[in-house]
């Protein structure tokens, strides 16, 4: 039942962001980083005690504890809506680019998320990047979240799997989730970039 409401909320989040991610930013990322803080507590708490992802009613508290506080710190501050923007989708990057290329789940996948999202997070607030970069990196987020979510829906994956190396070795065996996954960032890009100013930089969008 997790995996199918998880699923749902994936999708949801994720064809939001993913065509509608610069269009409404600052409602769009409160939303992203309701969804962002509602992984994060769950998984603190299944880091910490050692059950399943979502298993608990703790892990459910936490998370949507700390899915609120993320999500009014994105509504309120620009500086944390780009920077949590920019990490999550830097993280979620740097781990899916790991499962492409068959890396195994473990301390590489998530320093390598953690790396790209950190790197990102500084750009986004030191160059005052262009809205249509934040296009491009939504639609990408948004895609990720959306093939994410299809396959907990279909059972192709199942949260636990997120802590195991089958991860990867699951996706490495559908080539048509990476077609999915081209189709929609094309997409989202395309819907995107038809309403937005591309001389706009992040600040004037938000």
């Amino acid at each position: 039942m997790s995996s199918i409401l998880i699923g749902f909320i994936a999708i949801i989040i994720g064809i939001l962001f993913c065509f509608r991610g610069v269009v409404a930013m600052r409602v769009v990322i409160a939303v992203w980083g309701a969804f962002v803080g509602l992984n994060l507590g769950a998984g603190l708490v299944s880091a910490v005690t050692g059950d399943g992802f979502f298993s608990t009613a703790v892990g459910w508290i936490v998370g949507i504890a700390v899915a609120i506080l993320f999500a009014l710190l994105a509504y309120l501050y620009y500086a944390v809506a780009v920077t949590l923007a920019m990490a999550s989708i830097g993280f979620v990057l740097g781990t899916a680019l790991m499962a492409a290329i068959g890396v195994t789940w473990n301390w590489v996948i998530i320093v390598v998320g953690v790396l790209v999202g950190i790197l990102l997070a500084v750009a986004a607030i030191a160059l005052n990047l262009p809205a249509l970069l934040l296009v491009v990196l939504s639609a990408l987020g948004g895609a990720t979240a959306i093939v994410g979510g299809l396959m907990l829906l279909t059972s192709t994956i199942a949260l636990d799997d997120f802590s195991r190396a089958s991860v990867t070795s699951t996706i490495g065996h559908h080539w048509w989730w990476y077609a999915a996954y081209i189709v929609l960032v094309i997409a989202g890009v395309v819907a995107q970039a038809r309403v937005i100013g591309r001389d706009q930089d992040l600040h004037q969008q938000w």
